[in-house]
């Protein structure tokens, strides 16, 4: 039998890092990552055999739970009719149907691609092309794809490494992006005030879940788009995480006071295999070629076996599946923290709908710098103390957790029985 030690070191030997995306790494965490050969419901199993509760969740897609058979069957019969023909299908169509019937006037046109990066790159891309702008801004610590001009402060895996941008990454490229603090109205007033007539767009996460999950303060998001429009930008909603997950038509589904210009998809949209999407106004989506003058183009883009676990992802995705996410987020989030509590560990839990996350500090925090100053040293021994008891966290307390519609209360019961000890080992942490 090959141990996750064995499967660790021969990755090494062939994929930088020994992984081909770096959190998987548990550079955080220490230790050797758990190789995963099989997984089904709420359950991952390990090149070793262990089987552990799951709260990685594939990072967002597995809304229904791992192999949901009706998923497993759809996506076989459909590759059964052909892994991808190069040509359009109707299930693009329907699919593309779909979204715009669950979210209404957020998405008249939609563009189907196939990573989470893809879908951001292209949406800032049709931003630029439609206000002739080139400058573009985010929030310190949301993350949104690898693309070149994304990635200062940009949370995730680089907050993880602490890499405070990338190597690669021209200059100019680099400048044309400016990074503002989250949750911070007065600032992007300030910034429109003194660039005004430069910015093509603002690219936010709904609500932000790549530095731990740090939702908008109310009324942030329509105070974003208010004064963007106000100034001729676009704003971008980058809903790759919360979309479809958080509810029926994503964090825009929870609060509908505003009307961003696109929106980016990905994670649950796909069902677990590669599919993204940009959509939003029909009059900047039809900018795109073929009728506009805003190339993006794939081989892959709208596969029908990545189309197939998308539809019938979402078909099944129905109130009791949110009714069911929602509890089950919230009997976990109440456990940890009265396990934390019991050993007086410092922390807060903050939920975006049912996706939510640990830091260690007293109070919640509102933005990236607040998230940085938590006492991070506590979660590497929390981390293995869970995945000892059987189960699997993401590797960084920079990461969302996610529970899917399959954690039933077995599952349930393992993750709180297995909270104590691992609370213990947080308290007994030292930096």
């Amino acid at each position: 039998m090959t141990t996750n030690d064995e499967a660790f070191a021969r990755a090494r030997a062939v994929l930088p890092g020994g992984v081909n995306s770096p959190v998987r790494a548990f550079g955080s965490v220490g230790g050797s990552p758990r190789s995963m050969v099989s997984a089904r419901g709420a359950y991952v199993t390990d090149v070793e055999g262990t089987e552990y509760v799951d709260l990685v969740g594939a990072w967002g897609p597995a809304i229904l739970g791992h192999a949901h058979p009706v998923v497993v069957a759809a996506v076989q019969d459909a590759a059964a009719k052909g892994l991808g023909f190069g040509a359009s299908t109707p299930g693009e169509s329907e699919l593309a149907e779909l979204v715009r019937d669950r979210v209404g006037a957020l998405v008249e046109k939609l563009r189907l691609v196939s990573t989470g990066t893809e879908a951001t790159m292209t949406a800032i891309r049709l931003a630029r092309g439609a206000t002739g702008r080139d400058l573009l801004v985010k929030f310190a610590g949301h993350y949104h794809g690898h693309s070149d001009g994304l990635l200062a402060e940009g949370g995730s895996g680089l907050a993880t490494l602490a890499i405070p941008g990338s190597a690669g990454v021209p200059a100019a490229i680099a400048a044309q992006t400016i990074v503002i603090p989250y949750n911070d109205v007065p600032a992007i007033e300030q910034l429109f005030a003194e660039r005004d007539g430069e910015i093509a767009a603002v690219i936010v996460e709904a609500a932000a879940a790549n530095m731990g999950v740090v939702p908008p303060s109310p009324g942030f998001n329509a105070e974003l788009v208010r004064i963007a429009h106000a100034h001729g930008a676009l704003v971008i909603l980058d809903e790759v995480l919360t979309g479809f997950r958080v509810s029926p038509a994503g964090w825009w589904g929870l609060d509908t006071s505003y009307l961003p210009d696109l929106v980016t998809y990905g994670k649950v949209i796909g069902g677990g295999l590669p599919l993204a999407a940009v959509g939003g106004r029909a009059d900047v989506m039809d900018l795109l070629a073929p009728l506009g003058p805003v190339y993006q183009a794939g081989t892959l883009s709208g596969n029908p076996v990545a189309v197939a676990a998308g539809l019938s992802t979402l078909r099944l995705a129905d109130a009791a599946v949110y009714a069911s996410l929602d509890a089950t987020a919230a009997t976990i989030s109440r456990a940890l923290t009265e396990a934390l509590a019991a050993e007086g560990v410092a922390h807060s839990v903050q939920h975006a709908g049912n996706l939510f996350s640990l830091a260690f500090r007293d109070t919640p925090p509102r933005d990236y710098v607040e998230v940085k100053q938590q006492e991070g040293f506590r979660y590497p021994p929390f981390f293995h103390a869970m995945l000892d008891a059987g189960v699997s966290l993401p590797p960084s307390v920079f990461e969302a957790w996610f529970v899917s519609a399959a954690h039933d209360d077995a599952a349930i019961a393992r993750i709180v029985d297995a909270l104590p000890t691992a609370a213990r080992a947080a308290a007994s942490a030292s930096s």
